[in-house]
Formats: C-alpha cells, sequence, structure tokens
C-alpha cells in the first residue's frame, strides 16, 4: 500500500512538472512582457538584448533613481533620499576603476580607447550612457519607480509588480511573463560583529558612506577588510588620517609598500571605550572603526513566494548563479563577484534569452538542484564557505564557458580572464602604482603590457 502511495505522489509530481513545461512553452508562441529591475550596468546589458528586434517582446524597465548607471553613480549624500529611501550608490568622490578598461566595456561595445587603461567613476558613467543611447534604450526606462513588491500569480504563473511613481507619488501593479532583477549587490553594507561594538566611544563608519578622506583628519583609524575596498581607501584615507590601521586575516602575503602612517595588525577581537584589541595580542588606542567588510546580497522587494532566499550571502536555490530553480521565469542577473562584469552581465542575458525563448531547455529541477549542491560542496572542500558561494576569482573562466556552452552561445573572450587575473596580482603586489599599468589586447587569448 505504501510503495503506491508512493507511485502515485511520484507520478504527481511529474505531470506537475510537465504541465509547467507545457504552459511555459505555450507563453512563448505569443510575445512575452519582461520586467527589468535597476538600469544599472547589469539592466542596461538586459535592455540591449531584450530590445534588440530579434524577438517581438514588451520590455519595462524600472529604475527608482532620476538616471542610469547604478552603483557608478556619485551622490554626495547619505543616508536617505529626498524620497525616504537608501541611498543606493556606494561611490565616493576620487575612485578610479580597479580593473582596466580593456576588459570592463561590453563584448559587442567596447570602452574607446584611450591612454589610460584605469580610468574615473566618471568616465565609466559616461560610458553607460554612451551605451544607453547608442543602443537607443532610455524610452524603455521608468526613471523615479520604485519596485516595492514582487511575487508570483498563482493561477497563471505570471508575475505580479507592485511600482511606486515616486514623483506623482501613485503606486499600481503591473503583469509580466519574467522577471530580470539587476539590482547590484554593492547597496546593503555587511558589518560583522565585534565584541564592545556598544560600548566604543568613537566613530563607526561603513564603506558605504564614505565619500572623502577630510572627515578622517588627524584621526587614527582601523580598516576592517583588505579587499578591494579595504586596501584602496587604507591607501586613500592615510593622506589625512594620522595613523591607520589595515586589519585583515589574508593568507596571502600584501607587497604593497603603503605609507609610514599604515600598518597591518591581524583581525580586531574586541573593542573598549577607545580602544581596539587584535588577534595577536596587541592593543591600540583608535578613533575611528572604518567597515570595508563588503555588502549583503538583498532583494527587499521578492515576496517568499518568488522562492529565493539568501542563507549566509549565498542566494538560492539558483540555477547557475543566475535562474530561480523555482520559478526559471525569473532571474537575478550579476551575482557573481571579481569577474569582468559588464560582459559577464551581457553573458548572462543572452544566455537567459535562449531559455526563455525556447531555444534551450531548462533541466528538470531536481538536476538543477543537484548542480548547485554540487558547486557549494566543491567549494567548501576548497576551503570557502557559503558566504563565498558567488566569488569567482581565477575561476571566473570556467563559469563563462559553462555558460556559453550551456546555452550555445558566443564565450567571451579568454584574454578577458586573463588580464583580469594580472590586474588582481598586480593590485596586492603594487597598490600604489598599479594603476599607472597600461594595457593593449592584441588577440582573443593575448595582451602586451605598454
Amino acid at each position: 500500500m505504501e510503495d503506491r502511495r508512493s507511485e502515485l505522489r511520484l507520478l504527481l509530481i511529474l505531470v506537475s512538472e510537465m504541465l509547467y513545461r507545457f504552459l511555459f512553452y505555450v507563453r512563448l508562441v505569443r510575445k512575452m512582457k519582461y520586467a527589468v529591475i535597476g538600469a544599472g550596468a547589469a539592466g542596461l546589458a538586459a535592455l540591449r538584448h531584450f530590445a534588440s528586434g530579434t524577438y517581438k517582446d514588451e520590455i519595462v524597465c524600472y529604475e527608482k533613481t532620476e538616471e542610469i548607471g547604478g552603483t557608478w553613480v556619485y551622490r554626495e549624500e547619505t543616508g536617505l533620499d529626498r524620497y525616504n529611501l537608501p541611498i543606493h550608490t556606494s561611490m565616493y568622490k576620487s575612485l578610479r576603476t580597479n580593473l582596466p578598461k580593456e576588459v570592463m566595456g561590453f563584448p559587442d561595445f567596447p570602452i574607446p580607447d584611450r591612454p589610460e587603461s584605469y580610468l574615473t567613476r566618471n568616465e565609466i558613467l559616461q560610458f553607460l550612457n554612451s551605451y544607453c543611447d547608442h543602443f537607443k534604450l532610455r524610452e524603455y526606462i521608468r526613471f523615479l519607480h520604485h519596485v516595492e513588491y514582487v511575487e508570483p500569480t498563482s493561477e497563471d504563473r505570471k508575475w505580479s509588480v507592485k511600482v511606486k511613481n515616486l514623483k506623482e507619488n501613485v503606486v499600481k501593479t503591473e503583469t509580466f511573463d519574467a522577471i530580470m532583477v539587476c539590482n547590484g549587490h554593492y547597496f546593503e553594507p555587511f558589518i560583522p560583529n565585534l565584541k564592545g561594538q556598544d560600548v566604543f566611544q568613537g566613530d563607526q563608519l561603513h564603506s558605504h558612506d564614505y565619500r572623502v578622506p577630510a572627515i578622517f583628519k588627524d584621526k587614527t583609524v582601523v580598516v576592517l577588510g583588505a579587499g578591494p575596498s579595504g586596501m584602496d581607501l587604507a591607501l586613500e584615507i592615510s593622506t589625512s588620517a594620522k595613523r591607520v590601521i589595515l586589519s585583515h586575516h589574508l593568507k596571502e602575503s600584501i607587497l604593497t609598500r603603503f605609507p609610514d602612517n599604515v600598518i597591518q595588525k591581524t583581525d580586531v577581537v574586541e573593542l573598549t571605550e577607545h580602544d581596539a584589541a587584535f588577534q595577536d595580542g596587541s592593543k591600540e588606542t583608535i578613533d575611528v572603526i572604518f567597515y570595508c567588510t563588503g555588502y549583503k546580497y538583498s532583494f527587499p522587494f521578492l515576496s517568499e513566494k518568488c522562492g529565493i532566499r539568501v542563507d549566509s550571502n549565498m542566494v538560492t536555490p539558483l540555477w547557475k548563479h543566475l535562474v530561480s530553480i523555482e520559478n526559471p521565469t525569473l532571474a537575478i542577473v550579476g551575482l557573481p563577484f571579481y569577474v569582468c562584469a559588464f560582459s559577464m552581465f551581457d553573458l548572462q542575458i543572452r544566455f537567459l534569452l535562449r531559455f526563455w525563448h525556447g531555444d534551450k531547455s531548462f533541466p528538470e529541477k531536481a538536476m538543477m538542484l543537484r548542480e548547485e549542491s554540487e558547486e557549494l560542496e566543491r567549494r567548501i572542500q576548497n576551503g570557502l564557505s557559503k558566504r563565498h558561494f558567488h566569488m569567482m576569482g581565477t575561476e571566473q573562466g570556467k563559469y563563462y564557458d559553462d555558460l556559453a556552452n550551456t546555452a550555445g552561445i558566443t564565450p567571451l573572450l579568454p584574454v578577458l580572464v586573463k588580464l583580469h587575473n594580472e590586474s588582481s596580482k598586480r593590485f596586492l603586489d603594487d597598490l600604489v602604482h598599479y594603476r599607472e599599468d597600461r594595457y593593449r589586447i592584441i588577440d582573443d587569448y593575448n595582451y602586451v603590457q605598454l
């Protein structure tokens, strides 16, 4: 009897999945309506391909600010904007890219040639605006439209999107066939719990709210974290601060020679009213804790019914770090980090096009779940934690090739990964001068340093 019940349950699951796949592909024969959330680099890449004219789709992009560019838009204010929404950008005034322009363009729209390889934030924003204008994307963007809630509709497997027109203070709900979440992941600060955090009498600031070094004038500052932001900002604020203590647990040696007022120490283990105690047993009197500790993935507008959760900063369950396994017409673009971001966005969008338009079929749910689980297990065996699940770095080439091979689309050029890895090494070895390096890509596999 129990065996019979098990067989019936299995049959119901199979019928349910077959019905879902049938409904999914029936929708492909008619005009589809897509929503893109966010008009940063990922959102623009989505618009460029889904509005290219290859498919007769309707596409709408919601952008909660008044301009394109996402995190590349610099704003002096921090905290909340005039609509009482959190400031999205983490851009500081003097920022220059930590990757050369040769790996920062889009596959079909490279950054125009110029002598420097490492560009200013404003030059990247200008580039994104030229990309937007070249492909005539603004007509699809609804500026000052804040997405408040997204959930699947149970009756027809579509998506209900509740959006507030900030300028007119009007809320509407619209329906879509598929959703591309392109809201970025550099806006929700991650601040670790430190013993004594609540008793420390000095200032505590996250890099999300940093703009200029003058705020640290004549102060002793602990910079917590030696990722790209921590390294860069330790160097930058040393021009104003009396003393900078770069606290980290990097296993690799940092060969960079910092200015004399910058020292390196182990992790902070405890704070008192005026002091920081370090793992090596030392103690320092300090004025500021400067958290350069990264960001949390955050999707406050997704309902629980979307089937996406963030577990120890791993966004799951997702197929290929991109597609919701529970609801494959929902995709979160741009999660992997330490990547050639703009090119990766382009690749992910082209991948989605193939599946959402029926050129390729999604695997069974069980297979997608197994694939994600096996990748997590491999990463843990290699010494990474769950919170590093979306980190690519030297593994990024394998990810790009997997997307391209799975979808049968044009891959990214191998030279991008080679130059990205070279730049990352130079960053650690000579932070003070590496942005003076200049490169030129000479073919699909090779570059030269000028």
